[in-house]
């Protein structure tokens, strides 16, 4: 019974580990008017991270150049990561 539920705990944390993203640089094939929507600019040492979700929605952020970008599908949540331990 434990070797079961131990299973079934493996398999819930695995279906949370997140999607990593890497980030498109500032230059994209976006239509015109998609890039005015998007008004998220990164200054020095950052970047611009853009994800679009399974539903279609985009979210874009701006994390250190050094952090991965991450995005969650199941919460349709978004971060910069660790350099560390990634996306964990």
């Amino acid at each position: 019974m434990n070797r079961i539920l131990a299973a079934l705990a493996l398999a819930a944390s695995l279906a949370l580990i997140p999607t990593q993203v890497t980030a498109q640089g500032t230059q994209s094939n976006a239509a015109p008017a998609q890039k005015a929507s998007t008004a998220v600019k990164a200054g020095k040492d950052e970047k611009v991270c853009r994800y679009r979700f399974p539903t279609g929605e985009v979210k874009t952020w701006v994390c250190k150049k050094e952090q991965p970008c991450c995005a969650w599908d199941l919460f349709s949540y978004v971060k910069c990561g660790s350099t560390i331990t990634g996306c964990l």
